[in-house]
């Protein structure tokens, strides 16, 4: 996944220079029709019961020399009621609603969700690598 420019410059205020950072306490996945890129340009899917999921990542683990955190759990959104479009990318972001980009990368398979698709991603199926 690519770290958002908001993320990396809280990482390095924190780490480096001593500025508080404070996580979110819920992060949510959310789906784009278009890369959101870094600067957080992209375009969220919008309409037909769309709405950003919550969710929660396992502890880091080492993998082939780079720490990495998986999702915990099944993330299922809700059964779209319109069509949402050709789904590119996803992001994870700090609100519900708004707030910040952290993370976003195209998705393996970039899929039309039309109505009464019901999109999944499985546990472990989205994952954040710290790479040297």
């Amino acid at each position: 996944m690519n770290i958002s420019n908001k993320l990396s410059e809280s990482v390095f205020n924190h780490v480096l220079r001593n500025i508080p950072y404070t996580a979110p306490t819920t992060i949510y996945l959310a789906l784009y029709k278009s890369d959101p890129t870094p600067a957080d340009t992209g375009s969220e899917v919008t309409g037909g019961s769309y709405v950003r999921i919550p969710i929660t990542f396992a502890a880091p683990t080492l993998e082939a020399g780079q720490q990495t955190v998986k999702s915990a759990a099944d993330i299922e959104f809700p059964i779209a009621t319109a069509d949402w479009g050709l789904v590119t990318h996803i992001g994870i972001r700090s609100a519900l609603t708004g707030g910040d980009l952290l993370w976003s990368k195209a998705v393996d398979n970039p899929r039309t969700i039309q109505t009464g698709d019901k999109p999944k991603f499985l546990a472990g199926g989205t994952s954040v690598k710290f790479t040297n």
